[in-house]
């Protein structure tokens, strides 16, 4: 399912992870800090944990990615 999954269209791919959310009732507020949270990591490991390479590549800048990742408790 993985390779079949990474040929899928970005939008198909958020609709399926859209449709488990909801089917679960995760609420909105819960299931967009989730994301943040995921995304941010997930761009903090291609980029070795540099926060100015990963804000640049979020397209935020650097107080941002650091004020970000207190709130959701990133290292």
């Amino acid at each position: 399912m993985q390779k079949e999954f990474k040929n899928l269209s970005l939008h198909y791919k958020i609709e399926i992870l859209i449709e488990e959310l909801v089917d679960n009732e995760i609420p909105i507020k819960e299931a967009l800090k989730e994301f943040e949270k995921i995304y941010i990591e997930t761009a903090k490991k291609r980029y070795n944990g540099n926060k100015t390479k990963t804000a640049e590549a979020l397209g935020i800048h650097r107080n941002t990615l650091y004020n970000l990742c207190k709130a959701l408790k990133i290292e």
